[in-house]
């Protein structure tokens, strides 16, 4: 059997009320987590996998949003080596002239 390979997701309770995050994805993988307002949730799961936003109204509990994966993928940060020479590349010193070895 294949091992899926597993994203790195976050999602942010912009809400003033606390939610429930259900990610369903392949091979019954399953995650359910309690997020608190303003709280960020990091978590990982396979690429096929969708996420539930729920709530808990008057009548129960409410289905506020269905998302994908793809939206809530956190993306690698650069470290300042790689994005110095990113920048070096994409724009030359003559753009930036503090960039010139003295």
């Amino acid at each position: 059997m294949e091992q899926q390979a597993f994203l790195d997701c976050g999602y942010r309770n912009a809400t003033d009320r606390m939610v429930i995050v259900r990610c369903c994805g392949p091979e019954c993988f399953y995650l359910e987590r309690v997020v608190f307002p303003f709280e960020l949730l990091s978590f990982q799961c396979p690429a096929l996998s969708q996420v539930e936003i729920w709530t808990h109204g008057l009548g129960g509990a409410d289905l506020v949003e269905c998302l994908s994966v793809e939206e809530l993928l956190v993306e690698p940060h650069l470290s300042l080596a790689s994005a110095a020479v990113l920048e070096t590349q994409t724009s030359g010193p003559e753009l930036r002239p503090w960039l010139k070895a003295g």
